[in-house]
């Protein structure tokens, strides 16, 4: 498959696959002499090719398949930048399983020596900590200062949907679009509506992690239908750029069990921005305490509050899977 117009010799991309939890990704170096010479490599000139590319790749019957694609380049601001595209082409402001597959990418690349690195992204410059086996230096684990979950109407972003007889007298309707629920159940405040799915009634908290979450409580996340329900929320026009939806069921206060329908993707078997948005939710509301273990399908993430700062840390486990090329 040529996207390109460039010389054929320029169309092979080097590509690591990793995963984190079974949240998988083909790690994409543009500071790599082959990549940089290719389009891939002039990420913001080419953003629509790239598009092209990661629906391509990540595609698991004709590609490679993956979640999405991430693009490791130089920053001016931190020590590292990161872009990340879904497998339906769409760009993403943040990934948590991506950014810990980025953090040890860069590190067993050689990239850097540091143990603590900077990266920056979408919704801004995360801090990663990678831990190593004191027996043979493996890393163990990464954790990633998510920073604190947003809870701004206007920044996670979701809006009210008002009716016809709502709107009739207004001349402004921008006026009437705050009319969302806000609850005071927890510490802080919490945007809650009220969502009807398939003739089902549910009530849903929008919260951010730099990019857009819809929580959803349940007894038991294994008998929803989240393919029909995660497909039509993700859309549902209360969301103006769409929206990860998060089912939870709380196991106790220190312990839940999510699944997971992320935008531009379909359920995966993990999302660390969910995690951290769903502990952020249940925490508010007194639920949960500061540490909390997510159990998703693909694993466990760790996930800790700072209570002072309300900064969100995650903690967990990737994989490499292994280093490939191909021509596109």
């Amino acid at each position: 498959m040529i996207l390109f117009n460039n010389k054929e010799e320029q169309n092979e991309i080097n590509f690591t696959k990793m995963h984190g939890l079974g949240n998988d990704y083909l790690i994409i170096n543009c500071m790599d002499n082959k990549n940089s010479k290719n389009d891939i490599g002039r990420i913001e000139e080419n953003k629509d090719d790239i598009s092209k590319i990661a629906r391509y790749l990540c595609n698991r019957n004709f590609g490679v398949g993956a979640d999405g694609i991430i693009l490791v380049s130089k920053s001016n601001i931190a020590d590292f930048k990161m872009n990340i595209y879904n497998s339906d082409g769409s760009e993403a402001e943040m990934c948590g399983n991506g950014i810990r597959c980025f953090a040890k990418y860069v590190y067993e690349e050689n990239l850097t020596g540091k143990q603590e690195i900077k990266i920056e992204t979408l919704s801004g410059i995360k801090d990663a900590y990678i831990r190593k086996s004191k027996i043979n230096s493996e890393i163990m684990e990464i954790t990633i200062n998510m920073g604190r979950a947003i809870l701004e109407i206007d920044k996670i972003p979701v809006i009210q949907i008002l009716k016809k007889d709502e709107i009739e007298d207004s001349k402004n309707i921008l006026e009437l679009e705050t009319k969302n629920e806000i609850v005071k159940e927890g510490k802080n405040e919490l945007v809650k509506i009220q969502l009807k799915v398939l003739e089902k009634e549910l009530e849903a908290y929008c919260i951010s992690m730099g990019n857009p979450h819809t929580v959803i409580f349940c007894e038991d996340v294994e008998k929803v239908p989240i393919k029909s329900f995660g497909s039509l929320i993700e859309e549902d026009e209360h969301f103006p750029e769409k929206t990860n939806v998060e089912f939870i069921q709380v196991l106790g206060s220190s312990s839940i069990k999510m699944r997971v329908w992320e935008r531009g993707v379909g359920e995966t078997y993990a999302c660390g921005t969910g995690a951290c948005a769903s502990v952020a939710v249940c925490n508010k509301l007194g639920i949960t305490k500061e540490k909390v273990a997510v159990y998703l399908k693909g694993g466990e993430l760790k996930i800790e509050i700072d209570e002072e700062t309300q900064e969100i840390y995650m903690t967990g486990i990737t994989t490499k899977v292994f280093d490939g090329k191909i021509k596109i």
